[in-house]
């Protein structure tokens, strides 16, 4: 068994898909349209990973009150960037570049070199060194 895919669902959809695009190298599929539904989609990926993110939009999204991760149900999710300098320098330029940083980077208690940052729409991604 493996997770194929996991789905966030976001107001900007080309703006969300360029963020981990050109942040975090991942590829794009073809937007995908319902116009029955309304809704549509781009599925993120890895060159060599099956593992895959779907941003999903659609107009009738409830759009919850709460800080993003810090409430129950889907709290964050984690993307190895590489080593702990690379850990420093992406959260470096995404600082510069506008974006929270959450968490700074650190060694964890449970030994992962880490830092968190807030998305373009306030969901918590958290960098691995790795």
């Amino acid at each position: 068994m493996k997770i194929e895919h996991l789905a966030i669902w976001v107001d900007d959809l080309e703006k969300m898909k360029d963020f981990y695009r050109d942040y975090f190298n991942f590829n794009n599929s073809e937007l995908y349209h319902n116009p029955k539904r309304g809704f549509t989609s781009y599925f993120l990926s890895f060159k060599d990973e099956t593992t895959r993110i779907e941003l999903m939009h659609m107009e009738n999204i409830d759009n919850a009150v709460q800080k993003r991760g810090f409430s129950k149900g889907f709290a964050h999710f984690a993307i190895t960037v590489g080593t702990k300098n690379h850990v420093n320098q992406l959260t470096e330029r995404l600082r510069k570049d506008g974006y929270t940083v959450e968490s700074e980077p650190r060694t964890t208690g449970d030994g992962y070199y880490e830092s968190a940052i807030a998305d373009p729409e306030g969901n918590y991604v958290e960098l691995l060194a790795g």
